[in-house]
Parts: C-alpha cells; sequence; structure tokens
C-alpha cells in the first residue's frame, strides 16, 4: 500500500482479544494496512457455554445473515457497503452459502473455516491462545477487546471496574439445529413464503411444518408448561426483543407465534392444498450439503428433554433427530455512549477500542461492520492518516452513531431521557431523507402506503450506497 510506507518492523503489534467475527474482521482490516496484529483467543484453554469448537469466527447461534436485499433492506446495504470495503466476513459468507431465499445463510463450518484459514495463513497476524483475565495497560500499546456475548467473567468484571458501573447484561437463545433425514417429508413441504425467489435460491428454501387449530393449541400448552432453564445469577437480566426465547413469545400471548415466526401467510400445503394450515413450523438449510435444519425463530431456553418432546409435536419432526439442542447464553455489553468516543476508544483508556456485540450492536453482520471499523480506525492512526466517521446516511455511519450516541429519535432530541439498548441495523436509524427524495415510479398512478414505502426504502438504499462509495473513494485505498 503507497500510503503504508513505514516499515513493517517499527510498528508495534495490535493486541485483539477474540477471534470471532468482529475480532477477525479487526484483525484483517489491520493486517491489510501492513500493520502486525496479536489475536488472543481463549477457545480452547477456557469454554463457554455456547461454543461447541475451537475454531475461529465460529457461529453459535443461527447460520443466517439475513437479508442480503440491498435495494430495499437495511442488514441487505449493510452487506453491500462491508463488501465495498474489503470485509473478510462478507467474502467467507459469500463463498460459503446456502439455499434461503433473500436471505444470505451459510454453511456455517465452511464458513469459520475459510475465516480462520485466511487469519492463521496471514504472516501479519499471530493467532495466540489464552485468556486475558484483565484490561491491558498501556504496556501493551494499543489494544482492541471484541470477547463479543460471551466475554469471560474475569475480564467482564475487569471492565466493570474500570467503567465504573456494572455491566449491562441481557440473554440470548438458540435455535435447534435438525438431521434433514429425520423429517417427515410427506407431512412437511418445500416452500419459500410467497414462493419469492433469492438470489441463490428456487422459491423452495424452506421446509414447512403445519399445524391445525387443536395442535397448535396444544403445542402453545406444551411451550407454556415445558421444564426451563433456571437462571442462578442474573434473574433480573431483560431479553434482546430481536432473538426473544420462543417460549417467552407464547407467554405473551396465545396468538402471538401465528403472528410471528409461525405465521401461515403466503405457504400452501403441497399435500393439501385446499387446506389452509392454522401455523406453519419453517426449516432453514444450516450446511451446504442440506442435510441439517434449523428451525427459523426458535430460540429457546427449555431443557434438552423437553425440547425433544415439544418439538416433536410438531407434524413432520414426530421422530427428528437433533444435531444440536438450543441453549440459553448470557451477552454482555457497554453503556457505549458514555464510554467510548466517536473512533470507539475507552474513554478513560483510549489506547483501547472495542468492537462487536459488546459495544451494544446486535447481529452477525452488526457485529462484523463495527470490527472493520474499528481496526480501520485503529491502522490509520497508527499510520499518521486521518479516517473520518462514514456519513450517518450509510450503513456504517448510522450504527456507529447508534453506538456512540445513543439511537436518538429526531423527533425527540434529548436523548439523556432514554437508556441505551443493542440494536439491529435498521432504517429507523437513518437520518429522514430531504424533500423530493421520494420518486413516484413510472406510470403507477396511485402513491401510497406500500407503493410509497417500497419507494422510501430504495431512495434510502440508493442514498447510502452512494454516500458509502464517496467515503470509500476519498478515505480507503
Amino acid at each position: 500500500m503507497s500510503k503504508d510506507s513505514k516499515n513493517t518492523q517499527e510498528k508495534s503489534p495490535v493486541h485483539i482479544i477474540g477471534g470471532g467475527l468482529a475480532g477477525c474482521e479487526a484483525a484483517w482490516q489491520l493486517a491489510r494496512h501492513n500493520v502486525p496484529v496479536i489475536l488472543h483467543e481463549m477457545r480452547p484453554i477456557v469454554k463457554t457455554n455456547a461454543h461447541q469448537s475451537e475454531t475461529l469466527a465460529e457461529l453459535v447461534c443461527s447460520n443466517s445473515f439475513r437479508s442480503d436485499d440491498h435495494s430495499a433492506n437495511a442488514v441487505g446495504v449493510l452487506h453491500e457497503e462491508m463488501r465495498r470495503a474489503g470485509s473478510l466476513i462478507m467474502s467467507a459468507a459469500d463463498n460459503n452459502k446456502v439455499p434461503a431465499g433473500s436471505a444470505l445463510a451459510v454453511d456455517r463450518e465452511h464458513f469459520a473455516n475459510h475465516v480462520a484459514q485466511a487469519i492463521e495463513s496471514n504472516p501479519m497476524i499471530e493467532v495466540k491462545r489464552e485468556e486475558v483475565k484483565g484490561l491491558p495497560d498501556e504496556d501493551w500499546g494499543k489494544c482492541i477487546i471484541a470477547t463479543g456475548p460471551l466475554t469471560s467473567d474475569n475480564l467482564a468484571k475487569a471492565i466493570s471496574e474500570k467503567t465504573g458501573e456494572e455491566s449491562l447484561d441481557f440473554f440470548d437463545a438458540i435455535a435447534p439445529i435438525i438431521h434433514f433425514d429425520s423429517i417427515d417429508m410427506d407431512k412437511a413441504w418445500f416452500q419459500s413464503r410467497y414462493d419469492k425467489v433469492g438470489p441463490d435460491g428456487d422459491g423452495k428454501d424452506y421446509i414447512n411444518c403445519p399445524l391445525d387449530e387443536t395442535t397448535y393449541n396444544a403445542f402453545m400448552d406444551a411451550l407454556i408448561e415445558g421444564e426451563k432453564t433456571e437462571f442462578k445469577e442474573w434473574e433480573d437480566t431483560p431479553y434482546f426483543d430481536g432473538c426473544l426465547p420462543i417460549e417467552i413469545m407464547a407467554e405473551r400471548g396465545r396468538e402471538t407465534l401465528r403472528h410471528g415466526p409461525m405465521k401461515p401467510m403466503g405457504l400452501t400445503n403441497v399435500h393439501q392444498p385446499d387446506i389452509k394450515a392454522y401455523a406453519v413450523v419453517q426449516l432453514r438449510q444450516d450446511n451446504k450439503l442440506g442435510t441439517l435444519y434449523n428451525m427459523v425463530g426458535f430460540q429457546t431456553k427449555l431443557k434438552y428433554g423437553a425440547q425433544k418432546e415439544i418439538f416433536q409435536m410438531i407434524p413432520g419432526l414426530e421422530n427428528a433427530e437433533f444435531a444440536r439442542l438450543g441453549g440459553l447464553h448470557r451477552n454482555t455489553f457497554l453503556n457505549s455512549p458514555k464510554f467510548l468516543s466517536e473512533t470507539l476508544q475507552l474513554k478513560a483508556q483510549p489506547n483501547l477500542r472495542f468492537a462487536g456485540q459488546i459495544t451494544g450492536c446486535e447481529g452477525y453482520v452488526e457485529s462484523s461492520a463495527i470490527g472493520l471499523l474499528t481496526g480501520l480506525f485503529t491502522a490509520y492512526e497508527i499510520l499518521g492518516r486521518e479516517l473520518p466517521a462514514p456519513p450517518e446516511t450509510t450503513a456504517f455511519g448510522a450504527l456507529l452513531s447508534h453506538i456512540t450516541t445513543g439511537h436518538i429519535s429526531y423527533d425527540q432530541p434529548d436523548k439523556s431521557a432514554r437508556s441505551f439498548q443493542p440494536m439491529n441495523i435498521n432504517f429507523g436509524l437513518f437520518p429522514p431523507l430531504p424533500e423530493g427524495a421520494i420518486v413516484r415510479p413510472e406510470g403507477l398512478k396511485r402513491f401510497r402506503g406500500k407503493d410509497k414505502a417500497r419507494a422510501k426504502k430504495l431512495a434510502q438504499c440508493q442514498r447510502a450506497l452512494n454516500d458509502f462509495d464517496d467515503w470509500v473513494k476519498a478515505n480507503l485505498d
């Protein structure tokens, strides 16, 4: 890189704690700028309640990166911005995807191996398998903490002590994964909702299991009454609404699931086309071979025995064999607007930066994006170059603004009255469009409702990608 001509040997390594998606992405961006990295990963020395391997960038929840539509979806825009910024995580996802309609889903094992191979074979990156038990002091030089939702107790305690208040925690839940050949396809069928064809799908990317009203009500009763994991230490910790356990949703009302992950709309049972299902459970392919499927929206804190018994009540899953049962783990995040600068530095110790879910973003893509930014901010600082934040009109900029200032409604500018909570990327984080930006499609006589909403999303996406391209051209090599 022409601007980064400083001899590599003169640069002290940046220490990154955490070998998840954010940590690997940060390491990759630093290495691309000829900055040496020491990546500390505690597995397998210290295990977690959610990981099953010691591979870097293991996906512990869903295998989906959610919508890949960058013309109408905020997370699709973030996907595209990451690609244009040279993201390792998006490259690995694109090279290991499995059919999922308009979503981007991956073979989780191949994805993790792709990332791990790229990191471990990079001469600028040294991987150390060890637990870092406390916050590094200034003798370490620049350091990025990307320990995610599974930060070790020792490090979490050190962060709490440094910030002067207790960490904010919530619980996150994992959905079960089922062997395909144990699903009864005489009762279930392949179909995407409304037969929607994604870029790598065929309109039949999900397995659907139908429930009639009697079966649905019995299933609901079993969910509510089923034996659940007992909290011991963090009983008062709230859930993140974007990843609620299925039984918690069931407790919110008998119709909640029928209008949520079990909604039957847009689906026709090929075995009984004249009978509309009362509710439907969908399963999404989890690996390239198509041998594993995960239960969409079925994150759970049910105990293992209860999971098998209750989920086998679902038509088509009576003999289901589970490759992995659902589970529950604690998520830890900072009150980032209070403690982090606009370039993700800890205000009380600026040699430390934070990345990923621990900053208060939620989701694989969002965590990776913040890892990418943290890596770039650190690299440019070391190289003596200025890197302005991406504009708030971009997905990167909107997410960064949420983390460092809190989500501020534009009609309620007083941020002091609201508390900071984790957030997925969404159009609510973007500033309003200027007047006249929403264009009526040619030939459309009526322009309101869904048509206007679709045009608005298109305008937001186009603005984001145009502004991001300008930012890349002006600032990145």
